[in-house]
């Protein structure tokens, strides 16, 4: 039987012959992995690696496994990595509704179980009703709620988490904080933060790996 969870084995990214990152763990489903560093320690481009968008000027190599399939042999669209940004990257054209139709997989058919697919995930975040919504008109933590909800409905295997919090204020912040690993526990989704804030990976809890410093 498959260990289920994230493994990442023995990997390494370099840029420039200079180590940015080497990394061995295990990140059980529902758990966080958290790494810390400044700016530039490669913290970033450890998640692009994973979700297989990773700029060639870096160099990268070992395994990463999610529920014992090696992702990093796979096609970025079928790695099935689900990403938040700093930025909600809503699509400015779409309404609320419509950026989360947007992520739902194509076997799920017809308009309305699209539709009915994308309230109840609203439902989920706390945004009852508000799939007609212009994503403009939305407040900065509604709009982050929305981002969670649409990497949801895309039924990733993980959670990458690129400083999700750091624009919002300190009380959407922890809200958040708590809604995102709740969702991911609930889901038995690993989880891995990459943060240079002290109070995210309180909140994560599980283990926080430093580099760079």
């Amino acid at each position: 039987m498959k260990e289920k969870g994230l493994f990442l084995d023995g990997v390494k990214i370099t840029l420039g012959g200079r180590t940015l990152i080497e990394l061995s763990r295990h990140v059980r489903p529902g758990g966080v992995l958290t790494v810390m560093g400044p700016s530039g320690s490669g913290k970033s481009s450890l998640l692009a690696y994973l979700a297989g968008f990773l700029d060639p000027v870096f160099t990268a190599s070992g395994r990463a496994l999610v529920d014992g399939i090696e992702i990093t042999r796979l096609p970025p669209e079928e790695r099935h990595a689900g990403i938040l940004f700093q930025d909600p990257l809503l699509f400015p054209h779409m309404s609320v509704a419509g950026n989360l139709i947007f992520a739902l997989p194509e076997s799920l058919k017809g308009r309305s179980e699209r539709r009915a697919q994308a309230e109840a995930a609203l439902e989920g975040v706390g945004l009852d009703g508000m799939g007609t919504r212009d994503p403009a008109t939305l407040s900065g933590g509604q709009k982050a709620r929305v981002a969670l909800a649409r990497v949801l409905l895309s039924e990733p295997r993980m959670l990458l988490l690129d400083e999700p919090f750091s624009k919002l204020d300190m009380d959407l912040r922890q809200q958040m904080r708590m809604l995102v690993f709740d969702k991911a526990h609930e889901r038995g989704l690993p989880v891995l933060l990459v943060t240079h804030d002290e109070a995210d990976a309180e909140a994560a809890g599980g283990e926080t790996v430093r580099i760079g410093e």
